[in-house]
């Protein structure tokens, strides 16, 4: 069987998705891609999601931060930018999503937007609430463990 012609082949573009999330929380590869299904279907309908295409093609997360590759059909940026801003959870744990950039070639993408979650996260004691509790930090962000959970606080909440 032939191969299309360069001008009848589909064309898409990539876009680069930041995560954050609690460093507790347990993001995987298929709850994430099913998340996203499951946004674009909601805001776009059945046959809207079907025509934007997402596809999560690759994926990285660990320690509370990760990010993603997904590639989107070339009219249908603008609808899968809003799908992917629908996501707020995946398997029931908080997760905040950055678009980092578009571009047009996987290479591209990787090259100018990813690798920036690679930050280094430590464990600390620190003094909240009157209290000495264990954080963890990353960067400027400092993810304090309350209770069974944790609560998100900067650097000038922390004494």
């Amino acid at each position: 069987m032939k191969h299309l012609p360069k001008h009848l082949r589909p064309r898409w573009r990539y876009v680069a998705v930041g995560l954050e999330a609690w460093p507790d929380a347990d993001v995987d590869r298929r709850g994430f891609q099913r998340a996203l299904w499951y946004g674009a279907g909601n805001l776009l309908g059945d046959t809207g999601s079907a025509d934007a295409g997402l596809k999560l093609l690759s994926f990285s997360f660990s320690d509370g931060e990760g990010e993603a590759v997904v590639r989107v059909r070339h009219g249908h940026l603008d609808d899968a930018r809003a799908a992917i801003a629908c996501v707020s959870e995946v398997d029931d744990d908080p997760v905040g999503i950055r678009i980092r950039g578009v571009s047009g070639t996987v290479r591209a993408c990787e090259e100018r937007y990813m690798g920036r979650a690679a930050g280094s996260s430590t464990q600390r004691d620190v003094a909240f609430e009157d209290a000495d509790q264990t954080a963890v930090v990353r960067g400027d962000v400092y993810d304090v463990r309350v209770g069974s959970g944790y609560v998100g606080a900067a650097a000038f909440d922390i004494e």
